[in-house]
């Protein structure tokens, strides 16, 4: 595992544009984007690229705020997130419209909390897309603090916010703050000065930990078993395998974090040493 590389969660609910914000940040189109409410990505997605001098994992995920979707069809996506970003994230982005911030938006954080911990904001920056919906000359900071619930959202997350606009943002020169470019500039290096903050660490619970266990000896096993491949490709196998594990035993997860839920104990935090 590349210690250097950073790893980023993408959050928020459908139609908020996070795919095209993963594509903005890497500056070429690796992840797929719909242009209408239905979720572009049904899939959890994970895409390495160097950005600036560092290494950075995206992990785009569906939809897993949204009403339509059910819990048993979010599960599977959810193991796949756990696996890709184990032993956890460096960093979570939580996206939002920058045109409405309402009672919602707050249910997003809500569910946020239920899936991993209040620790989670941490580690957490909020970004707004849809920029140009900003009024003339103003800044996401001024336009958060005319919301009362997404000021009490910001004091959460450290004051970390930035704002971009995947569609009208992209080629423009005149303005410096409604430039993708210079936004993603700024974003990455938040998000630097939050991991040093946090002295290097990622967020991780006790399941995290135990995927990253499972998928560390599989890469043992491979290794053994399939002679000359590069480490990357040790670690994306270990990972496949570990992914099938986890959905033969889906079954059993989901009974034990029914439990866990009951007690009112994060999703995300249920111990799946229990679970083999």
């Amino acid at each position: 595992m590349d210690e250097s590389n950073k790893r980023i969660v993408i959050l928020g609910k459908t139609g908020v544009g996070k795919s095209s914000v993963a594509n903005t940040i890497f500056g070429e189109e690796l992840f797929k984007t719909i242009n209408s409410a239905k979720s572009g990505t049904s899939k959890c997605q994970a895409e390495t690229r160097s950005v600036n001098e560092r290494s950075i994992t995206l992990i785009d995920t569906p939809g897993f705020f949204d009403t339509e979707t059910s819990e048993e069809e979010l599960k599977p996506e959810i193991i796949r997130c756990i696996t890709e970003c184990a032993p956890g994230p460096h960093a979570f982005l939580i996206v939002f419209k920058v045109d409405r911030y309402t009672e919602q938006e707050e249910a997003v954080i809500a569910k946020i909390n239920q899936y991993f911990s209040e620790e989670v904001f941490k580690y957490a920056t909020v970004l707004f897309t849809h920029g140009d919906q900003l009024d003339e000359g103003q800044t996401v900071e001024e336009y958060l603090h005319q919301n009362q619930l997404a000021s009490d959202l910001l004091k959460k997350c450290g004051g970390r916010c930035h704002v971009i606009d995947n569609k009208y943002w992209k080629d423009n020169q005149q303005e410096e703050y409604r430039s993708n470019q210079f936004q993603a500039k700024k974003l990455l290096k938040t998000i630097d000065e939050m991991v040093k903050a946090n002295k290097e660490r990622c967020y991780t619970n006790e399941m995290l930990q135990a995927v990253e266990e499972d998928i560390q000896k599989e890469e043992v096993l491979i290794r053994q078993s399939s002679g000359n491949i590069s480490g990357e490709e040790v670690r994306k196998q270990a990972k496949g395998r570990v992914f099938n594990n986890y959905m033969n035993t889906l079954a059993g997860i989901a009974t034990d974090c029914s439990k866990y839920e009951e007690e009112d104990k994060p999703v995300m935090s249920c111990d799946s040493k229990e679970k083999k």
